[in-house]
């Protein structure tokens, strides 16, 4: 990451839950450059103090907070040290999220339940925690890291696909019920990207697909991702960007 200038954030605070790789380490270096300070959330303390350091190396400002968001505690704890340490919360970027794929006759239902769990129900309550910080200075923006595969699941997709629908519609609900306290929502869905996600699919068959759709496909990058998301939070009050699909070009 290039060294940090004046930016478009600067003096604001920004939050990203799942920070320890892939696109919340992108979108936190992202939002950094452009000169927020940004806590870091996610279960993997040394990867967040990486990317900490990474972060400060480059001129920025940036706080490792161990969270893991299916606890209530420690969304509380989370947002509790990020005001304190730097007086408020203006972003709040809920990326953590898993992906255990398989078809609905074999899948496993405690995968079930752990996607909705992280994706689903810890981004509510992460919402939640934030919003009166979000309301202070009635600018406040939540963005949600969705899915392209709410919109069209394939095979063994059911399940994650379903908690990537309830973000989407989460969203939109949320957006009206704070339009009026100046609070923005966005929410982003990406295609196929180059993170850990297919790592954690433990069918056999689901994860072979998975992996062969990629190889067929130049994959999103995680700062492809990040790009949008920086997008949406730089610009004018005036300008709420609802939705932000973004696939790769050959995705078909």
């Amino acid at each position: 990451m290039n060294h940090i200038t004046a930016g478009e954030l600067d003096g604001k605070t920004a939050l990203v839950t799942g920070a320890s790789s892939g696109i919340g380490a992108a979108t936190a270096e992202a939002l950094a450059a452009e000169g927020a300070s940004v806590s870091l959330a996610a279960r993997r303390t040394n990867r967040l103090d990486e990317l900490a350091g990474r972060i400060e190396a480059s001129g920025g400002e940036a706080l490792a907070i161990t969270t893991d968001v299916t606890e209530e505690s420690d969304i509380e704890t989370m947002i509790e040290t990020t005001t304190d340490a730097f007086g408020g919360l203006d972003v709040l970027v809920n990326n953590a999220g898993i992906m255990l794929l398989a078809p609905v006759d074999r899948a496993d239902a405690d995968d079930w339940r752990r996607m909705v769990s992280i994706n689903l129900t810890g981004l509510m309550n992460a919402t939640r925690a934030a919003l009166p910080a979000l309301r202070e200075d009635e600018a406040g923006h939540v963005v949600n890291i969705s899915s392209d595969a709410r919109r069209g699941p394939g095979t063994g997709f059911g399940a994650y696909a379903a908690t990537k629908a309830g973000v989407s519609t989460f969203a939109e609900s949320l957006r009206e019920e704070v339009a009026d306290d100046g609070v923005r929502v966005t929410t982003v869905e990406p295609g196929a990207t180059d993170t850990e996600l297919p790592d954690h699919i433990t069918d056999a068959a689901a994860k072979d697909e998975v992996e062969a759709a990629i190889e067929s496909m130049h994959t999103l990058e995680p700062a492809d991702v990040a790009a949008a998301v920086r997008y949406a939070v730089t610009q004018p009050p005036r300008v709420n960007v609802d939705e932000l699909l973004v696939r790769p070009t050959d995705a078909g």
